[in-house]
Parts: structure tokens; sequence; C-alpha cells
């Protein structure tokens, strides 16, 4: 019998490791649902061939249309397809099959409900042209943009409408317009009148300028005896043409009479209302307003991938910088860059995780807060160091308390930490005795599916990015809208359609506009993050003008191909972005924004850290990027810690006029 026993232990010894648990994701490899039913999932781990009690979790990557909760249930908002992803506990090794399985979710569309028509004028001057305003609504209650719509007049000698809702008047009459969709039907009575503009009156606030300058014009329409017909509909285009024989002249126009030009060239911009126009001309020079950017020095960190970075005076008078750490050990770096030329390590901490994703340090250079993800205890709070010697940091207490989920992202201000939690809500933590931390508050939205991964504090107010959600303004002690640390209120918001907000940060120009900036962060190949790995990110930064807090406007966009946008700093109207595979991008964001600012020419520098040294050599991926005392520090996932400095801004060229 012994010698059996032998045997047996031995034959499992010479197993394949995989084979001594073998375990794989039971999961549905589809799943159909109507909007606004609920399934619970039937997944699980089995392991060898038998169902494990093993932790299975599952979320959804388009959490505002189908939304999976700690129960395994799933919920659809939305229709169309998307993806729900299962991952297995335990070790990776233990899947032969894989740790993670997808399923693929489709939720059907309702039926259409109704097609709303808005905005329809009382009269319509013969000759001038109306866009109809319209929304298909379906029977969920949600706007759909996925459905045909034709459009039909009952007569076309008064007036015609195109497939796309334009409708063309002739004479003077009364005439139906039908609007159709699947089958359902809307029919608007529209009074075309006799046109009583008879010329227009265009105005600028200028008549030259340079690549990225917005002009306002003015526009009034007359009748014959020079009368303002307040009502007339009037449109406004451009014509350009380049400078540079190989490019077009573009640029854009807003109906408001807003226009910015791409190109250096010539334009014309009209006003026109049916077959009265006026027209103007612009001279547009090129911005030119590059400079030189020059690498300064590196504090290299090449044997695990670098997150965020925070720099600051000391209490001493020194320069200092904090770095986190990505998918490793839960380190984070503490250094001295006094001399940005030689940045040199000063001290660490290692905390149980394996990320620490964001850094950050107090107003008064005294506290640092670090957060944790994928501790082993599963307690993924946040730490709080006493940094008043930078080179002897130390613990001061640790607060856990609801942050079980995982803290991505921390932001201190005025003696409160602001700490997400589970990636929904974030909790406003007083640490006036940074010892004794507790919680005196949360925001969290309502939402389906809600998220967010991000938040940033200025002036009393907070602004956190929320995915699909979009950029929350929350009213935290500036009193915009009565809010404290106890009792933070929201008080305005934006969501830009792609729904990948991923951060946000505020920006008051000198014009007197109030912007924020959100950016997007997308993986559209995926992210490697293997030792090795190479990527390439997505996405872009969209400018949002908040001027009017109850009607954001999305104004304009920096975007580089092929690359996507991190997190950045904005100071003196220049703008620092880290655009991952792209590098530092640093863009000039004086006077009023509009329009497309790359192709304007309003990028100033631009720098890509390659290190062939690093983490995965020469794989440059730029996380986040401050200035600091007149140079530009940046930390890069593969190769730790950099800084540059811009050369002077040339100076203005001085016009001497004749007497």
């Amino acid at each position: 019998m012994k010698h059996l026993l032998k045997l047996t232990f031995l034959a499992l010894l010479l197993l394949p490791a995989g084979l001594m648990a073998q375990k794989k994701i039971v999961a549905p490899d589809e799943i159909v649902l109507n909007v606004g039913e609920k399934k619970k999932l039937d997944i699980y781990v089995q392991e060898n061939g038998k169902k494990s009690k093993e932790d299975v979790r599952a979320f959804s990557r388009a959490r505002r249309s189908v939304y999976v909760d700690s129960t395994q249930t799933i919920e659809a908002f939305k229709p169309g397809e998307f993806e729900v992803l299962v991952i297995g506990g335990g070790s990776v090794a233990d899947y032969p099959e894989g740790n993670r399985k997808s399923i693929k979710v489709r939720v059907n569309y309702p039926p259409i409900s109704e097609i709303k028509i808005e905005g329809i004028p009382n009269t319509i001057y013969a000759g001038t042209p109306v866009a109809l305003k319209y929304k298909v609504i379906d029977k969920a209650g949600l706007e759909r943009a996925d459905v045909q719509v034709t459009f039909s007049s009952a007569n076309s000698s008064v007036a015609s409408v195109s497939g796309f809702g334009v409708i063309n008047t002739f004479k003077e009459g009364k005439v139906n317009i039908t609007a159709k969709a699947e089958n359902i039907e809307n029919t608007i009575s529209l009074n075309v009148v006799k046109n009583p503009i008879t010329r227009i009156e265009l105005s600028a606030d200028g008549d030259q300028g340079r690549t990225g300058d917005v002009f306002h014009f003015n526009a009034k329409a007359l009748d014959a005896k020079g009368n303002v017909i307040a009502d007339a509909p009037i449109q406004y285009s451009f014509y350009g043409v380049s400078d540079d024989v190989s490019q077009s002249a573009s640029g854009l126009i807003k109906q408001d009479g807003r226009f910015v030009a791409d190109e250096a060239g010539t334009y014309t911009i009209t006003a026109a209302a049916g077959v009265a126009s006026a027209s103007k001309t612009l001279r547009i020079v090129p911005r030119d307003v590059t400079r030189k950017i020059e690498m300064v020095g590196q504090g290299s960190v090449n044997d695990k991938h670098t997150s965020d970075l925070w720099i600051w005076e000391g209490v001493d008078g020194r320069d200092y910088a904090v770095t986190g750490t990505w998918g490793a050990d839960g380190k984070a770096y503490f250094w001295d860059v006094t001399n940005p030329a030689n940045i040199f390590k000063i001290d660490s901490v290692q905390v149980d995780a394996r990320t620490v994703n964001d850094v950050k340090i107090s107003e008064d250079g005294t506290i640092c807060v670090i957060s944790r993800e994928g501790a082993s205890n599963r307690k993924n709070g946040l730490v709080i160091i006493d940094v008043k010697d930078p080179r002897n940091v130390e613990i001061i207490s640790t607060f856990d308390e609801n942050l079980t989920g995982g803290v991505h992202n921390v932001f201190i201000y005025k003696n409160h930490i602001y700490a997400l939690s589970a990636g929904q809500k974030y909790y406003i933590i007083n640490i006036e005795d940074p010892k004794k931390p507790y919680a005196v508050s949360k925001f969290e939205l309502d939402t389906p599916g809600h998220a967010i991964h991000d938040v940033w504090v200025e002036d009393g107010i907070a602004y956190s990015s929320n995915w699909s959600d979009g950029i929350q303004l929350v009213d935290v002690g500036n009193g915009i809208a009565g809010g404290s640390p106890k009792n933070p209120v929201q008080f305005a918001s934006y969501a830009y359609p792609n729904g990948a907000n991923h951060a946000a940060f505020p920006y008051r120009s000198k014009t007197g506009k109030f912007y924020v900036i959100g950016g997007d962060e997308i993986f559209p190949y995926g992210l490697n993050t293997a030792k090795g790995g190479v990527n390439m990110a997505g996405g872009y930064l969209h400018i949002i003008d908040f001027t009017d807090l109850e009607n954001p406007e999305e104004i304009a966009r920096v975007e580089i191909p092929y690359a996507g946008s991190h997190n950045y700093w904005i100071e003196d109207d220049i703008l620092y972005v880290a655009f991952y595979n792209a590098g530092v991008r640093v863009f000039d964001l004086s006077g009023e924004l509009m329009g497309d600012l790359r192709k304007q020419g309003r990028e100033i520098a631009w720098f890509i850290p390659n290190d062939g040294n690093g983490y995965t050599p020469n794989a440059p991926f730029t996380w986040g990027a401050q200035l600091h005392k007149g140079h530009i520090f940046f930390s890069d996932w593969n190769s730790g810690l950099w800084s540059a400095k811009l050369e002077p801004e040339k100076p203005k060229e001085t016009k001497i006029q004749s007497k």
C-alpha cells in the first residue's frame, strides 16, 4: 500500500503544472436583452470539471449602456452591441485557456414612438432656406440617431425638402412637410410669406490676424426702408485661398458669426439671407509661436512602470518630486529636482499594493497622499505621508474606509483629500489631523452604470471626470452653489459623445472666457502591460466653454494623429500635455479658442522621451506633465521622471510708424 501511495504521488509530480488545477471560466457566449430588462448571469469558475466556489467578477465596458452589479445581475439601458468581461480569481497560471472570457451582449432596439420637430417658425420668408430641427424618440424614451428619416413636401412649388430636412422656399403660400420613420409620421404646416429683405450689412472686429485668432462678424438684414428685420435667417459661410498651394484654406465658422482660420491666406466671409448677401475679406498670417525644447535631465526608472508625478517646493526651499509605480510592488519614489539637470532619488516608500497610481502634495508642501490598487488584503485605500523632510519620509496614517474597491486618483485641497472609491464616486476626507483622517461626505451620480476616473479641485470647485457622464462641476467651498466639503453641490456638467472623459482641468482665459478641458483615454489596440510591450493610444482634448454655466459649448480640440491624451497642466496661457506615445506637447492657449488648435499652428513645441534603457526600450509613453519654476517635468510609463525646458519666447516684432 505504501508503494502504491508513493507511485500515485510520483505520478502527480510528473503531471504538467497546468493539470494540477485545470480551471476555466464558464459563461455564455452571447446574451440578448431588451432595454430595461435585467438578467442574472450564470457565470462561475470550473475547476477540474466541477463548479468552484472561487470568486468570479464581471464588468461592462459600456456601463451606461449595460451594467453588471455586485450580484452579477446585468441590466440593459441602451440598445446596441456591447461586451461584458468575466474574470476568474486565483493565479492566471491555473487557467490553461486564460482567466477571462468575453460575453457579447446584444440589446434590442425598441420601436419608434415619435418624431419631434422643434423650433418651427411662424412664418418663413420666400427664397430663404430652413433646416428642420428634429429628434427620433423610441418607446424607451431614447433619442435615436440610427433611424432613417424621410421627408416630403405636399406642394413643391411653394417649398421643397431635402433628405436631410433642409427646406427651400420659392414663393408665398402654405405647405405641409411630413417627416417619416418606420411607421411613425409627423406633419407640420409652414406659412411662406413675401421676403422683405433687400440687403445685408456685415461688420467685423478686424480684417487681419493670425491663424487661430477668432473673429466676430455681425450681420443685419434690412428692408427697402432700412429697417432691421430681426427674425431674418442669416447664414454664414466662407471661402479661402491658402498661401501654401498644396493645402486648402480650412477654418471654422459658427452661425453666430464667429470665424477662425487654420491656414495663412485670404478668406472671404459671406452672410446671406436668401438672395441678399454681403461679404468681407480677411488677411491671415501664420501664428508663429514655435520654440525649441531641450531635454534637461532624467531620473531613470527601468525596472517597473512609472505612473503619475507631482513637483513641489519643500519647506527647506529645495525642489522635490514624487512619482508612483504601476503594476509592480507598491512603491513611490521621492526625488530631489532642485537642479533639473541632476535628478536623483532621495527616498521611497513601499505599501501593500501593486499600483500606486496617483500622488499628490498639500499646498504647504508637508503632506503627501498616494493611492493604492491591488492590495493583498483588498483594502485599497490611501496612504498619508509626512514629507517635511523628503529625504526621510514617514507614513503618518492610512485610510481604507469605503475605499476597498481601489483608489485610482486622489487630490489634496485645504486639509481635505478627495479620493475615488471603486471607480464610482469620491469621498471627501478631512485631514486637519493627518493622524486621524475621517470622511465628511461623498459625491456620486445617480445615472445608470455611472463611473468616475479623476477629480481635480481648484478655487473650491471639484472637477470630476465621469466617463460617459462627462465633466461634473461641484461646489465644495467656492460658494457658487452653496457647497462645502461637508455638502458638495453639483452645479454644471457637460458630456461629449464618445463617452471617454478621463481627465478635466479648468482654465480661465485672459479674454474672460472660462474653459474646462476634458481629456479622453482610449486604447483602440488594447494595452500591453508586460515588459517589452509597445503601446499606442487614442483620443484627444475637448475644450469646453463653460462661460455660460447653463449652456456649455464644446468649442475647440487638441488632437495629435495616432496618439492619445493623458494628463496635463496649464499655466500662463500655455498647455503642457502628455500624449502617451507622442510624448509631451506644448500649446499656445492665448486669446479666444475655437476649432482645431494644432491645425492653426498653436503647437509651440514637442518632446518625445526615447530611452534605450527603459523598462521597454525606446517606447515612450508619457503619463503626465507639470510646469515648475520654468522647467517642464513629466513622467513616462517606461522610463521614469524627466525634465525639459522651452527656449524663451520670441520677442514681438516692433512696428515703426512714420510721422
